[in-house]
């Protein structure tokens, strides 16, 4: 082989290891752009995380909240609901109440007649009534007369007091009875126990015990008993008074259609 020939091979040489290193430092420089742009997309994707976590924990607190926000507000409404059912009920009964304050008037305007004719009744069937306890029963009366003029007694207990005297009236048909008292007969008072038999009967014995009247509803009289009934009378007199055991007694009666 010739000189030139070996020559030109080194020189080949040369020039092809020169372009080969030149070809390395080439390619050696795009490859490390290339690192640090992945570096970079990694410390920005973390950072990005970062970002996505921390949105996500706000999310989270705020679908939290609210949830309590709405359960709050479910709750306030059945509370609200509750109240307005209260509110409704309390405005049917003052509209109640207001309806019954407006009818006093009314009411008042019925019941006083209604209280005077009542006292009134009474009186009258105090007169035409037995008399027996006579001077309280037109007591009771005349204390009612003056209570229906008096400002300072309710009407309400105006009427009470008229339903108890009543009461009082109804008791007396239901009752036996004996008490001392004053009998005026032809101008003269003689003592006497009076005794009756609720509103069938009223009879007077003296306390000697030796003669006997009854009471005649119909002529506003005091009629004379035979003897015979003396012992029964006497017999009556002391069960009323507890005086003796219970027993059967005979007495004459008003007829029925006499009876008062």
């Amino acid at each position: 082989m010739s000189k030139v020939s070996n020559r030109t091979k080194i020189a080949t040489a040369l020039v092809g290891a020169l372009a080969l290193a030149s070809s390395n430092l080439v390619v050696a420089n795009p490859l490390a752009d290339v690192q640090k742009a992945d570096s970079k997309i990694h410390a920005d994707s973390a950072a990005s995380q970062q970002k996505v976590d921390k949105y996500f924990d706000q999310a989270q607190d705020m679908l939290f909240e609210y949830g309590s926000v709405a359960d709050e507000r479910e709750s306030l409404k059945s509370y609200n609901d509750y109240v307005a059912g209260l509110v409704a009920d309390q405005q049917n009964s003052m509209d109640a109440i207001q309806n019954d304050i407006n009818g006093v008037d009314r009411l008042r305007q019925g019941v006083v007649p209604l209280m005077f004719k009542m006292v009134e009744a009474l009186e009258q069937f105090v007169q035409l009534d037995l008399p027996f306890n006579t001077e309280v029963r037109k007591e009771r009366v005349e204390n009612l007369k003056n209570i229906l003029n008096t400002a300072e007694v309710t009407l309400a207990e105006k009427y009470r007091l008229i339903l108890d005297a009543y009461s009082i009236e109804r008791e007396y048909g239901n009752f036996v009875a004996v008490h001392t008292g004053k009998l005026n007969l032809d101008g003269k008072e003689v003592l006497v126990d009076f005794f009756n038999l609720g509103r069938v009967a009223l009879y007077a014995q003296s306390l000697d015990q030796k003669t006997a009247w009854m009471y005649d509803a119909d002529a506003k009289t005091w009629n004379k008993l035979e003897d015979s009934y003396l012992r029964d009378i006497t017999k009556g007199i002391r069960i009323a008074r507890k005086q003796g055991a219970l027993d059967l007694f005979a007495l004459p009666i008003p007829a029925a259609e006499t009876a008062q």
